[in-house]
This record gives structure tokens, sequence and C-alpha cells, in this order.
């Protein structure tokens, strides 16, 4: 009677034995693997990023040239600008000069052929009324650009109008506070004091 041989090492069939080295390699790499393509897709981003900011950097060194030029542009009309009304004003200022002082001549004229009238003549009477019409000329003329006699006497003292040069003592109480006298006449141009009047002050 024969006995049945199980032995494994008998058997035709054949075992394979995974080596469990391999399995350890093949993860190994393939986490290599998957680290550098993270690594790879971080640096692309990295790329992008750096390459985003250097066009927004580029885009705004851009937009402040053209602004300064636009600045400088602006500064230089200014400047221009300022130049010009400064030559303009200095022009009007010697334009109006000259127009007053030449609306003043035909007054000289008149001034001087009354002088020349009054050598050959004894009459002071035409004297006093040519010398009046020469004045009411000069007042007309004055008027004309602007410029008025400030009221003085008989008014409430003010100081924005008239400078007080002497208090007189009254009794009248009526009189207190107001200009007495007025030795020295004061004006206005275009209602800005050209000059105060001296005044004499009621006390």
């Amino acid at each position: 009677m024969s006995k049945k041989n199980n032995n494994p090492t008998d058997s035709t069939e054949e075992i394979k034995i995974e080596n469990p080295d391999t399995e350890i390699i093949d993860d190994a790499g393939a986490a290599t693997a998957g680290a550098d393509e993270t690594a790879e897709t971080i640096e692309n981003d990295e790329m992008s990023e750096i390459n985003k900011l250097a066009a927004q950097l580029g885009e705004t060194e851009a937009k402040l040239e053209k602004e300064k030029k636009e600045y400088l542009f602006l500064m230089a009309e200014f400047d221009n600008f300022r130049k010009r009304t400064i030559k303009e004003k200095g022009d009007i200022i010697r334009n109006a000069s000259e127009s007053v002082l030449k609306g003043l001549l035909p007054i000289v004229d008149d001034f001087e052929r009354g002088l020349e009238a009054i050598k050959d003549t004894d009459d002071a009477e035409s004297v006093k009324e040519g010398m009046a019409l020469i004045y009411n000329k000069l007042i007309k003329f004055l008027e004309q650009n602007g410029v008025k006699t400030i009221e003085s006497t008989g008014q409430s003292f003010d100081p924005e109008l008239h400078e007080a040069i002497a208090m007189v003592p009254t009794d009248d109480e009526s009189q207190k506070g107001k200009v007495i006298d007025t030795p020295t006449k004061g004006y206005t141009i275009n209602d800005k004091v050209l000059r105060y009047a001296k005044v004499a002050v009621g006390q």
C-alpha cells in the first residue's frame, strides 16, 4: 500500500514569491514623482504670479511716467500763465497811469494860459473866475476817474475816513464827536480811501 507524498517540495507546481522590497521601491518612486510634479506646479504658479506682478509694475511705471509728463506740462503752462498775467497787470497799471496823466495835460494847459493871462490884467474877479473854471474842470476829471471828496465838516467822526489832528472843546453837546473843521480834505477812489481827511473834532 503506497502513501501519498504531501511534501510541498516535491510538488511540480511553481510557487511565485513576491519581493517585498520591490513594492517599497515602487511606492517610493511614485511618491518622488508626485513630489516633483507638485514642486513643478508650485514653481509654475510662482512664475505666473511673478510675471503678473511684473506686468502690473510695468503698467504702473508707464502710468506714472505719463502723469509725470502731464504734471510737468501743466506746471510749465501755469508758469507761462503767471508770467503773462504779471505782464498784463503791469501793462494795465502803466496804461492806466498814462491815461490819467494824459487827461491832466489839458488842465495844465489851462493853468498855463491862465497864468499868462493874469500878467496883463488887474481884474481880480476875472482871475478868480478863471481859477474856479480850472478847479471845477480838475474836480470833474477826478470824479470821472473814480476819485471823490470825503464829506467831513459837520459829520460824525469816523476813524475809517477821518484822521483827527486836533480836539476842539465845545459847550454844544450836539457838536461833541462831530468834525468841526477840515484843514485837509480826504478823497476816496472807487470807494477805497485814497487819503484820509485831516479834521478837528469837537469834545
